[in-house]
């Protein structure tokens, strides 16, 4: 005789989802795009943009909104906002570009791109104050941000130099690769190796 078993008698285990540490993408994203970005305003490159717009899509935009997506699961509040910010603010980098570059850019007032640049500034310093509450690195990278975006603004609403922008774009590109190195390190450790810093304002 077949004993029969019915649902009751199977115990089903629920295995816990679990989801990787995602900053280590987003900050290596950002790492490339700022130095894409940087290379740019510095010079250091050809006078045509549109080979930058593949970097600034992959890495600065979808990157950064793969990271943001995954810190939204875990619940971490300030990755998921700041990551899908700036994920947004790159792709509308990127289209502003196309745009530009295939309408021509005496076409367009790019004026508009620079009062863009303005509303991000305001949430970027938001987002500095936020940072004192998690690590020395994440504070610094937002700090360095926040120069470049406030040095682009009178770039392209005064026709200033761009070099000062480049040079902090390049110091947001090495302080990301190292908070990035640094994630991905201690996290496959299991402990810290490379130092992030700990936090510069606990609110009590």
């Amino acid at each position: 005789m077949v004993e029969k078993t019915t649902n009751s008698d199977i115990n089903i285990k629920s295995i816990p989802f679990t989801i990787a540490e995602p900053a280590a993408l987003g900050l290596f994203g950002l790492a490339v795009a700022a130095f894409v970005l940087g290379a740019a305003d510095l010079g250091l490159t050809s006078s045509s943009k549109s080979l930058m717009i593949p970097w600034i899509l992959m890495f600065g935009a979808t990157a950064q909104l793969v990271a943001s997506v995954m810190d939204f699961k875990r619940k971490n509040i300030f990755g998921a906002t700041v990551f899908g910010i700036y994920a947004m603010t790159m792709y509308s980098i990127a289209l502003t570009l196309l745009i530009t570059i295939f309408g021509g850019e005496e076409s367009f007032v790019i004026a508009h791109y620079a009062y863009g640049l303005v509303a991000i500034l305001f949430f970027s310093l938001i987002a500095t104050v936020a940072s004192l509450m998690t690590n020395k690195v994440l504070f610094a990278i937002l700090i360095a941000v926040d120069l470049a975006v406030m040095s682009l603004i009178p770039h392209y609403l005064a026709g200033i130099s761009p070099v000062p922008a480049g040079i902090f774009l390049m110091i947001t590109s090495a302080l990301s690769f190292y908070g990035a190195g640094a994630v991905l390190i201690n996290t496959i450790a299991g402990k810290t190796i490379i130092p992030l810093g700990k936090p510069l304002w606990k609110p009590k």
